[in-house]
């Protein structure tokens, strides 16, 4: 399984029109594999754009 840290450091996005009410606001559910994608990230956006990619395997410190 692919790691979140395989793929690069962190690439930020930015918000456009200011931060969502909600923190939950900054996820969504993956349709191809079914994984939380936290729009933030740039390196998971990317990730899951990917035909046939498998879920990756995100490491909280």
């Amino acid at each position: 399984m692919t790691k979140l840290s395989d793929i690069g450091p962190p690439i930020p996005g930015k918000q456009h029109g200011g931060e969502p009410a909600d923190e939950l606001d900054n996820f969504y559910t993956c349709p191809t594999c079914g994984q939380q994608v936290d729009m933030r990230d740039l390196r998971q956006v990317m990730w899951h754009e990917r035909p046939k990619h498998k879920p990756l395997l995100v490491l909280v410190d």
